[in-house]
């Protein structure tokens, strides 16, 4: 049986970690809006274009990406909540503890997230 406040803590330090994230990539984010609007908007031709769009584009997925796992966190915190954490929400079987420890917020068994569920 997993250790549930071990992956509880996790979890919340998992969560902290991408909430102090996501201001830092909105300010990237804004940063990089602007620096395009005080240039060439002809990214091609332009020799700072493409960085500035390169850099718009990462910020804006990588932005998504904590957005979304935090999402997954979230909702792993409120299966420990309701006691239905590390049991697979497809099968009812229990989440091997080495894919909990690999992925606290999945709510896959390993079988599940290989066939396209969970990744």
């Amino acid at each position: 049986m997993p250790d549930f406040e071990r992956f509880r803590a996790l979890l919340e330090e998992e969560r902290a970690r991408r909430l102090a994230l996501l201001p830092a990539l909105r300010a990237d984010i804004e940063a990089a809006n602007s620096a395009r609007q005080g240039s060439n908007v002809d990214d091609e031709h332009d020799p700072e274009g493409a960085t500035i769009a390169f850099e718009l584009s990462q910020a804006s997925a990588l932005l998504k990406q904590s957005s979304a796992g935090l999402d997954q966190i979230e909702a792993a915190l409120a299966r420990l909540a309701a006691g239905t954490y590390g049991t697979c929400a497809v099968c009812g079987e229990p989440i091997a503890e080495g894919r909990l420890e690999a992925r606290p917020w999945t709510p896959y068994c390993i079988h599940h997230a290989a066939s396209g569920r969970g990744r």
